[in-house]
């Protein structure tokens, strides 16, 4: 199990970097857990809330919500998320775009086209297990005043 100050720590360590755009594109990153109730209809509802604590196996969502509060469009924007060692991997959250994963740190692409390396120096297909970092590039300049997240899910180890 971990409490919330080991949650707040494993955020810290996950923070977003922001890759050539300066000052004024502001990045957050949060980390939730999905909670399920029961709807007034039967079904089954379900919201993103703050994890007062999670336990091995458990799912997190990482949110990486960013900003340009600046008068110019910025281009060349790179979200990039380093995963903790606590963290594996799984998805794309549903609505948002698949990231390029990585496994070394230095390159990315699809998670079909990356290989890893084994002690034997043998390679063998990365698994979701193997991420070590996620990354999405805007396509387009963002416009001033705009603004958008991107999500991935992952499981505490």
């Amino acid at each position: 199990m971990i409490s919330r100050p080991m949650i707040a720590a494993i955020l810290a360590s996950t923070a977003a970097v922001a890759s050539a755009a300066a000052g004024p594109l502001q990045v957050t990153s949060s980390v939730m857990v999905e909670a399920r109730s029961a709807a007034p209809d039967g079904t089954t509802r379900v919201t993103l809330v703050k994890p007062s604590r999670v336990t091995p196996g458990d799912k997190v969502i990482f949110i990486l919500a960013y900003h340009n509060t600046g008068a110019q469009p910025l281009a060349n924007v790179v979200l990039d998320n380093p995963l903790p060692r606590q963290i594996a991997y799984r998805s794309a959250n549903p609505g948002s775009p698949a990231p390029d994963v990585s496994v070394d740190g230095k390159t990315f692409g699809s998670l079909a086209t990356l290989r890893v390396r084994s002690p034997d120096g043998s390679t063998r297909a990365a698994s979701p297990n193997d991420v070590t970092s996620v990354r999405w590039r805007l396509a387009s300049p963002l416009a001033a005043g705009s603004q958008g997240q991107f999500a991935f899910q992952a499981v505490l180890k």
